[in-house]
């Protein structure tokens, strides 16, 4: 057992489970098995154990879980924001290495922003292959501006992990940190929009909310 789960107060039912997602692999099946948080209720960030406990995540719980996870088998747990224009949403991952390579972990309710297989050599390199997935659908605008250092959630303590409450600091912190821009100004006229056929399908939905559903 990693020194993670020897220190923090998961159940013993949950670290059998956070044992046998031993593989980023693994780890994202597990994310996309479960539904996608809507926030039907009010605006959320849960902690691991909450959302092992729930059974949902949105995409900066499922990277704070991940991440939480590789740092259950002694993998650095890190995290990565990918800035955007105000009309649009960050979006947030879990980094992983495997063989000096990078990929990321990801919960997203579209067909875009997803996993990425460990084939970057830089972080860089990985941010930028969302670049071109990252649009509004309703206009086709891009709209990534820019990439964060990379965030140790080794900084914040173990306590969190399995705290009853929302994580706003750690969001907060990952949010505000320094982002590095992507587009130079004199090119920034020369991003074309995303095509109707590409809009069409980042539209399709992985999970429907339960109003939709009705």
């Amino acid at each position: 057992m990693g020194r993670l789960l020897q220190t923090v107060a998961f159940s013993k039912k949950d670290k059998d489970f956070i044992q046998k997602l031993n593989t980023p692999n693994k780890i994202q099946d597990y994310l996309d098995s479960i539904p996608f948080n809507f926030e039907e209720c009010g605006e959320t960030c849960m902690s691991p154990a909450t959302v092992l406990k729930g059974m949902k995540a949105h995409c900066i719980e499922g990277a704070l879980f991940a991440a939480t996870v590789l740092w259950a088998h002694e993998q650095s747990p890190l995290i990565l924001n990918l800035k955007v224009e105000q009309s649009d949403y960050d979006h947030v991952v879990a980094l992983y290495k495997e063989n000096d390579r990078w990929g990321a972990i990801s919960k997203t309710n579209h067909n875009v922003l997803r996993f990425r297989d460990p084939v970057y050599k830089t972080i860089r390199e990985l941010a930028m292959s969302y670049f071109h997935e990252y649009f509004l659908v309703s206009s086709g605008k891009k709209t990534m501006t820019g990439y964060s250092r990379p965030v140790n959630l080794k900084r914040f303590g173990t306590e969190w992990v399995t705290s009853p409450n929302d994580l706003w600091d750690i969001a907060e912190y990952i949010f505000d940190s320094r982002h590095t821009s992507i587009i130079p100004p004199k090119n920034k006229r020369l991003i074309r929009d995303a095509h109707i056929i590409e809009r069409t399908a980042a539209d399709i939905p992985e999970w429907k909310r339960a109003i939709d559903i009705l």
